[in-house]
């Protein structure tokens, strides 16, 4: 008489506890998956906080331009390796002449952050001890650059703000395929001085180039800034430059530093861009006459790193 049937626990419980090859390996490819996620998300804020200093390194501070007050922003392209071409720069002509610039080289790459770092104090060498126009410096750029460098396709707008009488100043920029610079005045009214840009330094160097003028009233802002701030694959540049015009009302009473940073903060655009914004308040009152020294003395510490993202001069 055969015993009945019981089932071997021990056998069961045995193969329970027991791992199959492929559990196995799906085990330590899941494993090695995370490890690599953990390393590949560390690479990436590595890569991203070297390019960001990297790109602080070449965005300038501002020197100290009294009786004028400036400040500027730059915040750099958010993807690791995309190094942006923004730059600016801004120094005294004379007691109450004062000079301000930004501009964009094409392309985000260590290419164009090089052109960038050699465009900046080639204008500056340009302009010290120089009375030229904004036109004729844009000019002499254009043709220095298309001798002695391989830079890519460079805008630039480039304003002095000279006094035209008591609480009146006088406007006169110039602008290579750059975007218009934005004036606010006192009563927190705020336009852009769109023109009809010339071309970009060192397409056509024969092509001549123009200067504007607008009277600017004591107490106004000019603001100068890269397209980063209002570039939007999904809408017209002109909804950009109206948003951006509204914000720099909106923020028109802050000191600069501040200033410049909330309209950095508020931007429009898509966000894939660097992006760098200038701005600029005439005094209220010319300065006392005087012993005019050439203003290209206050030069100095332009090329010390931005702190917390943006650098300044002036009255914060």
């Amino acid at each position: 008489m055969l015993a009945p049937y019981a089932p071997a626990r021990h056998s069961h419980q045995a193969q329970a506890g027991r791992c199959h090859p492929s559990d196995r390996a799906l085990r330590r490819s899941r494993c090695t998956a995370g490890v690599l996620a953990v390393d590949d998300a560390e690479l990436f804020r590595r890569l991203r906080h070297k390019a960001e200093q990297f790109q602080r390194l070449l965005v300038p501070r501002l020197p100290d331009l009294s009786p004028f007050q400036a400040a500027a922003a730059y915040r750099p392209a958010p993807t690791p390796g995309l190094l942006g071409g923004d730059w600016y720069d801004a120094f005294l002509i004379s007691d109450d002449t004062c000079t301000a610039v930004i501009g964009d080289v094409l392309g985000h790459d260590v290419h164009a952050a090089a052109a960038m770092s050699q465009t900046r104090p080639m204008l500056r060498a340009l302009m010290y001890d120089s009375d030229s126009s904004p036109s004729d410096l844009l000019t002499r750029l254009g043709r220095a650059l298309q001798a002695i460098t391989d830079t890519p396709v460079t805008t630039a707008c480039l304003a002095r703000l000279e006094p035209a009488g008591p609480g009146i100043w006088t406007l006169r920029w110039s602008s290579a395929g750059h975007c218009p610079p934005i004036l606010v005045t006192p009563d927190r009214h705020a336009h852009s001085l769109a023109i009809d840009s010339d071309l970009p330094l060192d397409v056509d160097i024969a092509v001549p180039r123009r200067d504007h003028t607008h009277t600017v009233p004591a107490g106004s802002t000019i603001v100068l800034f890269t397209d980063g701030l209002i570039e939007h694959p999904h809408q017209p540049i002109n909804v950009g430059l109206d948003h951006l015009a509204a914000t720099v009302a909106r923020h028109a009473h802050l000191p600069l530093r501040p200033f410049v940073q909330a309209l950095t903060d508020e931007h429009c655009s898509d966000g894939h861009d660097d992006m760098a914004v200038l701005a600029l308040r005439p005094p209220l009152k010319l300065p006392s006459a005087g012993v005019r020294e050439p203003a290209l003395r206050k030069m100095g510490c332009m090329d010390k790193p931005a702190i917390n993202g943006f650098s300044g001069a002036g009255p914060p």
